[in-house]
């Protein structure tokens, strides 16, 4: 059995193509992000397209055309609004878009509760009252949709528009009892992660190099792959870092309303708990701009300066508080900064401030975790693996080839085409490391005092 995946991530597109046993081959392919304005983050939808073509084509041709199924993972959040007939209208608007802060207010007071999503810039229902708002004409005239990535190239492969119930739940369009809600007339239809959109058409399939005909599987947002493609539980809940963290954890019902832990579909049944971070990656790579030092050699760089930088603490809160704080109005802060301090000293600050807010997120969502399932390019990082593990007081876990929503969307693809695939054979566990006594002693008292100054900068922009 062959299954492309396509994962379409907020600045790489992803090709794998896998057998039973894992990856055997590996594309990737830029998505280029644009800032027009401050708040605004814009995307060109045929980005998503010719980048699945790239990356498709670093994949040997004959694995290609051998393959029994196409699968999906893609970032939320993101959209445009197209024509029935598919076609763009105008650029898209990014999961980082902060935009529509003033819409969000207009969202109501039972948004959360009702939807499972906390109300945000960023929530794709505030952005489409933006729309509405400033640029009405991309939604008016009936026959329009809003499409993300996914979305997009499914659409471009098949002729068939959809979206699925992992992605539309992240939207606030929908409720979590699936009762479409204002602003749902403005989605595709919506089926099951596993449904056979339809088969590659002979122009897409030429593009692509695969066979006209192939099964093309829906597929689900990129947290909800991660979490099957680290088998993520309750008591193993998954720990994302990229371009920004985050915790998720797989339950098989709508837990109490949390106001700091969004709640989406799963993949293959019940829901996720998510916790999005402000930023984990985007951090080093903006101090990586202000260095001249890319994040690999920061990272480096960080891992010999001993726990609590020098002293320094950071809120790594680029573009305002998400998870567990929710503060828009902040933004990235360091404490205590002194002139000894180096590049080296900011970077192992941003990364101990991701792993306290992370390890916050992990007391509200999975209390009783044992151990942590770490995803995302962070899972390569000793530093991100050294730094968690010691804050949260857990062992880490990380698997052989990190690529945790490309191998969910395979799982995802394979059980629609009648095959249940494991995923510690397609990416075996290749790490468990415990944590330092003597960082879990550290990271303690330095929890406690990044905490404070959390709530000091909090109380400060909302004035109290």
């Amino acid at each position: 059995m062959r299954i492309l995946t396509i994962d379409l991530g907020t600045s790489a597109t992803k090709a794998v193509l896998w057998s039973e046993d894992g990856p055997i081959a590996m594309g990737r392919a830029p998505v280029d992000v644009e800032h027009p304005r401050a708040g605004w983050v814009e995307q060109d939808p045929e980005g998503w397209w010719t980048s699945t073509l790239a990356a498709c084509a670093q994949l040997p041709l004959e694995g290609r055309m051998q393959v029994d199924a196409i699968g999906f993972s893609s970032q939320r959040d993101t959209f445009v609004p197209v024509t029935t007939a598919g076609e763009p209208i105008g650029r898209a608007i990014a999961a980082a878009d902060r935009r529509a802060t003033e819409e969000v207010a207009g969202l109501g007071e039972d948004f959360h509760v009702l939807t499972g999503v906390v109300p945000d810039a960023g929530t794709v229902a505030a952005k489409v009252a933006w729309i509405r708002r400033h640029e009405p004409d991309r939604l008016s005239g009936g026959q329009r949709w809003i499409l993300g990535p996914r979305d997009m190239i499914a659409f471009r492969l098949t002729g068939r528009g959809i979206t699925d119930t992992s992605v539309a739940s992240r939207t606030g369009l929908i409720a979590l009892d699936g009762a479409g809600l204002e602003g749902a007339e403005l989605l595709p239809e919506i089926v099951g992660p596993t449904a056979i959109v339809g088969d590659v058409l002979r122009a897409a399939a030429t593009a692509l190099g695969v066979r006209a005909g192939t099964p093309v599987v829906a597929g689900a947002g990129d947290r909800a792959c991660e979490v099957l493609g680290v088998a993520a539980t309750t008591a193993r809940p998954m720990v994302s870092w990229g371009t920004v963290a985050g915790v998720s954890v797989p339950v098989g019902h709508v837990p109490a309303p949390d106001p700091g832990i969004v709640v989406s579909r799963g993949a293959l049944g019940g829901y996720v708990m998510e916790a999005d971070l402000s930023s984990a990656g985007s951090a080093l790579a903006w101090l990586g701009r202000l260095t001249g030092h890319s994040p690999d050699e920061l990272a480096q760089l960080a891992d010999d300066i001993d726990a609590g930088a020098g002293g320094l603490l950071a809120l790594a809160w680029l573009g305002g508080a998400r998870a567990p704080w929710w503060e828009p109005r902040t933004g990235l802060t360091f404490a205590g900064l002194t002139p000894l301090h180096t590049a080296a000293h900011l970077a192992r600050a941003l990364v101990e401030g991701v792993a306290f807010d992370a390890a916050r997120c992990l007391d509200r969502a999975a209390p009783d975790a044992v151990e942590l399932s770490l995803a995302g390019g962070g899972a390569s990082m000793p530093l991100w693996r050294r730094v968690l593990s010691g804050v949260a007081n857990r062992p880490v876990v990380a698997r052989t080839h990190g690529e945790a929503a490309s191998a969910g969307a395979a799982i995802v693809a394979g059980r629609a085409i009648g095959s249940k695939l494991d995923p510690d054979r397609l990416d075996p566990v290749s790490k468990r490391e415990l944590p330092f006594d003597s960082d879990v002693v550290a990271y303690g008292d330095l929890r406690m005092r990044h905490q404070m100054v959390a709530r000091a900068m909090i109380g400060a922009v909302v004035g109290r």
